[in-house]
């Protein structure tokens, strides 16, 4: 009997010690909310302050304001449009009406890095820095001196010295000049395909002479503005931003766990619920389902939490906005948690006895 009993009480020390580990690891790996207060300020274990708000009118955060500095409005205000100026590199067409013949009737002049033409009868002409109209006149005048009713008429036909770059989320992304016409911040998106799929209209970087500026065309509609105010200089680069960047996180009992893309319109926490496919009417506790916010910039992290059990509170989460690298959770019932549980410990018991009867 001493040998059995042994080999009892081996098998049942070893059987404990397996569900004792299957609980403790079922009940620290599954995700569930935790002892948190109902409402107030606490430091988490980690080190981090939190503040806990229940959502309701008088706690709901007001909706987002468009961020534009002065930097913004000092660009629009001084971002005028103006006639193009003739530049290095670019290449003229001068038909002189009347003189058929001259050499320069035939052929284009391209402006060299000197800022000059070469011309018939006058030889090196400066045109950089000039208008059309301005340039037209100074050859005019100039041709007087051998012809006697000289009348140019000068059109530009390559563009080749002003020129701007856009790059990331669009769909031609490269190099391109800048014409005659002037172009806006909507017209540089427009040349380059427009945004992607994938694009963020409301997060493009303008860089000018090294300094960025945060654009959103959003934004700049919620002010008044446009992005046809922002004219693009030479040497301009735009960069349009990823949604990967703007997203709403996604865990616990929901039907997908997929992140949600914030797309230009903004995302109430009642569409990201209908993104997910709602929650799972299995497992989900409907009156546990919170949203972390956290703003490294700031020194406390907030959780909101409301019941979605109350119908009047698709009201509110209609009302909640959500904000980028927001975090919604819902917890699981306490049913689900204790089946877990179990159903991790019944393969164990079933091992356990098949190892006792050896």
């Amino acid at each position: 009997m001493q040998p059995s009993l042994k080999f009892l009480g081996a098998s049942s020390l070893l059987l404990l010690s397996l569900l004792s580990g299957c609980a403790t690891t079922t009940l620290n790996s599954g995700l569930q909310a935790g002892d948190l207060p109902p409402v107030g300020d606490f430091t988490a274990e980690n080190g981090l302050q939190f503040t806990i708000q229940p959502l309701n009118l008088a706690t709901l955060p007001p909706p987002s304001t468009p961020k534009i500095n002065n930097d913004i409005y000092n660009l629009i205000q001084s971002s005028t449009p103006s006639q193009y100026s003739i530049t290095e590199g670019d290449v003229l067409a001068i038909k002189v009406a009347g003189y058929e013949d001259m050499p320069s009737n035939q052929s284009n002049h391209p402006v060299d890095q000197q800022g000059y033409i070469q011309f018939p009868l006058i030889g090196r002409i400066s045109a950089a820095g000039l208008t059309v109209p301005q340039f037209t006149q100074k050859l005019q005048s100039q041709l007087r001196r051998y012809l006697k009713f000289p009348d140019p008429q000068v059109n530009i036909v390559e563009y080749r010295g002003n020129r701007f770059f856009i790059d990331g989320e669009v769909s031609k992304p490269g190099e391109y000049p800048i014409a005659d016409a002037p172009v806006s911040l909507y017209s540089a998106l427009s040349a380059a395909g427009g945004a992607t799929g994938l694009g963020d209209s409301n997060s493009i970087v303008l860089n000018r002479q090294g300094r960025n500026y945060n654009l959103g065309l959003q934004e700049l509609r919620e002010i008044g503005a446009s992005g046809n105010q922002i004219y693009i200089q030479d040497g301009d680069s735009i960069h349009v931003n990823s949604q990967e960047r703007n997203k709403v996180y996604i865990l616990g009992e929901f039907g997908q766990i997929d992140p949600v893309p914030i797309l230009e319109q903004g995302l109430s926490l009642a569409q990201v619920m209908g993104e997910t496919g709602g929650l799972n009417s299995f497992t989900a506790d409907a009156a546990k389902i919170y949203v972390v916010r956290d703003n490294p910039g700031y020194q406390r992290t907030y959780i909101y939490y409301v019941d979605m059990q109350n119908l009047t509170s698709f009201a509110l989460a209609n009302r909640f906005e959500m904000q980028p690298n927001d975090i919604l959770y819902v917890d699981p019932t306490g049913l689900t948690r204790w089946n877990r549980v179990i159903s991790s410990i019944l393969p164990s018991t079933s091992a356990i006895r098949s190892f006792s009867n050896l």
